[in-house]
């Protein structure tokens, strides 16, 4: 049986501009009533948890924030001047549950120095600090994101299990009963063995939504239901952090990582979605924004594609 598809990555913007090619100029100019129409589209799918990928984004040449963080400028160029209060305020509306990106405070195609460098550490604890004098009291509020993706390859690199520790650890000392999450990559390379499943127990995190690699063509979805099956073995010995998948929604319109993101076909999808549910707690997508929309949304973003996958999506979960 198909677990459906109950939470999807949100941006703001994509960090990589050549993939989000089809939606960053667009999310550009939404008002706060654009926001959180996507949000409303996210729910009409039954969809329970948002991640938010990233509360601000660092380049080379420029950073922005996506609410008063203290640590960057909002973008001037926003049709929406806190797009982070109207994600969460549709969210209490809809009933979701929203995990906040704790990142990105310094280049975002440096996770490993993000990870360590205590100046990045630093401006990510304020920023994390001040999200919650403005925003905590909205009860969709539900834990927190880190976004420094790492490959599990074959294990965590113990730099990685520091950062979510260092991270989870201040965290608490914000709001008491905050959840965490990560996404880590290298699904195909891991080793769910005795020391995967030591790593696993010192990991201070509620959930592990890993990414099935198939829209980045890493794997196929005949051989991803493999490293789920092992995982859950790990995961049960371990009694730690639950076990999601995060599947890929995703394809690329040429290169892989030098293209533009675009919907991938529900058969592809539903294949992906009938390997890891037998394994998984939960199944996350990446991602909602850019390769969905309802028809008739006065929120359009994205591939020309994506209403057709709405439909697709929903005609195969009433099935």
């Amino acid at each position: 049986m198909i677990k459906p598809i109950n939470g999807t990555w949100f941006e703001f913007q994509h960090p990589h501009l050549a993939e989000g090619k089809y939606w960053n100029p667009v999310c550009r100019s939404f008002s706060a009533e654009q926001w959180k129409e996507k949000v409303r589209e996210i729910a009409s799918l039954g969809m329970k948890y948002i991640v938010l990928g990233c509360a601000s984004i660092v380049y080379e040449e420029y950073a922005e924030s996506y609410f008063d963080s203290g640590i960057y400028p909002q973008p001037e160029d926003f049709g929406c001047d806190d797009p982070m209060g109207a994600m969460l305020m549709a969210a209490d509306e809809c009933g979701n549950d929203v995990f906040i990106s704790v990142g990105i405070y310094g280049v975002w195609t440096r996770p490993h120095i993000n990870m360590t460098n205590p100046e990045v550490t630093k401006r990510a604890f304020q920023a994390m600090t001040a999200f919650c004098e403005k925003y905590s009291h909205h009860k969709s509020f539900y834990g927190w994101y880190y976004p420094d993706e790492t490959c599990v390859a074959p294990y965590f690199d113990e730099q990685f299990i520091d950062y979510v520790n260092r991270y989870s650890a201040f965290a608490k000392t914000l709001v008491k009963g905050k959840k965490t999450l990560i996404a880590p990559y290298g699904t195909c390379l891991l080793k769910a063995d005795d020391k995967y499943v030591t790593q696993l127990t010192g990991l201070d995190v509620d959930f592990i939504a890993y990414q099935d690699e198939v829209g980045v063509r890493k794997a196929t979805p005949d051989q991803t239901g493999i490293y789920y099956e092992a995982l859950r073995k790990a995961h049960d010995r371990a009694d730690r952090a639950k076990l999601w998948a995060d599947v890929e929604l995703f394809d690329f319109e040429g290169d892989v990582y030098k293209s533009a993101l675009i919907p991938a076909k529900i058969e592809r999808i539903k294949k992906q979605l009938e390997s890891v549910s037998p394994y998984v707690d939960e199944v996350l997508a990446y991602q909602y924004i850019g390769m969905m929309n309802k028809p008739g949304t006065t929120a359009y973003c994205g591939h020309p594609d994506s209403e057709m996958l709405y439909g697709h999506y929903e005609e195969l979960i009433k099935s």
